[in-house]
């Protein structure tokens, strides 16, 4: 499994980041319709799709001479989990300081 800076590395492009969406949203995709309205190259699609792959998010699979792309839902895994993480630190931060405030406030 990938690690994480390299998941969130593959998702900070631009264009990556919007076929990830569409994947997500519409499901398995070829990679001539991932790259339907983007001003890039074939050669440039098969790039970013490699780097997807690379890092775990997207796999990739043989149809006659066609590659369909769809999301790897365990690629994605790693950011729910950092998130999650993180989402639990801020609140518990934000208990913390709204505890003290309400004994501030209290304090004649």
């Amino acid at each position: 499994m990938p690690a994480l800076p390299q998941t969130f590395a593959a998702l900070s492009d631009p264009v990556r980041f919007a076929m990830v969406e569409r994947l997500l949203s519409e499901g398995e995709l070829s990679a001539g319709e991932l790259g339907r309205g983007f001003a890039i190259s074939a050669p440039a699609v098969s790039q970013h799709l490699g780097v997807l792959r690379a890092a775990g998010i997207v796999k990739r699979r043989a149809r006659a001479q066609q590659r369909l792309y769809s999301i790897e839902p365990a690629g994605l895994v790693s950011v729910v989990d950092w998130a999650d993480q993180a989402r639990h630190f801020w609140e518990a931060g934000l208990d913390r300081l709204e505890r003290a405030l309400n004994r501030e406030a209290r304090t004649p």
